[in-house]
């Protein structure tokens, strides 16, 4: 099973003793997703909300923990997953789908990934 979650990462360099131009970069960032049920797993929906990051300042103190610059701005880009790992989430989702305040599977990739999932 392999899943990552992508951002697109807009992020500043801040020398002391120097000065850089252009100072500002953009990259993306892949951020491995953790197996369904396991610890972690529950990024999507502590992070996102109908595909996009639902906190922009937590997004950016999360982009800045992981890259150790300064970050400018955060934008989700996709969940890109494998078919096994897609399947073992909706099963996961399905389990327990009153903690996600949801009728079905589908409503709950709605609601916070939006159309953002790649399968390949």
């Amino acid at each position: 099973m392999d899943a990552a979650y992508v951002f697109r990462v807009r992020f500043r360099l801040d020398p002391s003793a120097v000065t850089a131009a252009p100072d500002e970069f953009e990259t993306v960032v892949r951020k491995p997703a953790s197996a369904p049920g396991d610890d972690g797993w529950l990024f999507f929906f502590r992070n996102l909300w109908r595909g996009d990051v639902n906190d922009d300042r937590h997004a950016r103190s999360l982009a800045e923990s992981w890259l150790s610059v300064p970050v400018v701005d955060v934008s989700f880009s996709e969940l890109d997953t494998d078919e096994a790992y897609f399947d073992a989430l909706k099963r996961e989702i399905a389990a327990d789908l009153g903690r996600f305040n949801a009728d079905s599977v589908s409503e709950v990739l709605n609601k916070y990934l939006g159309s953002s999932i790649r399968v390949r």
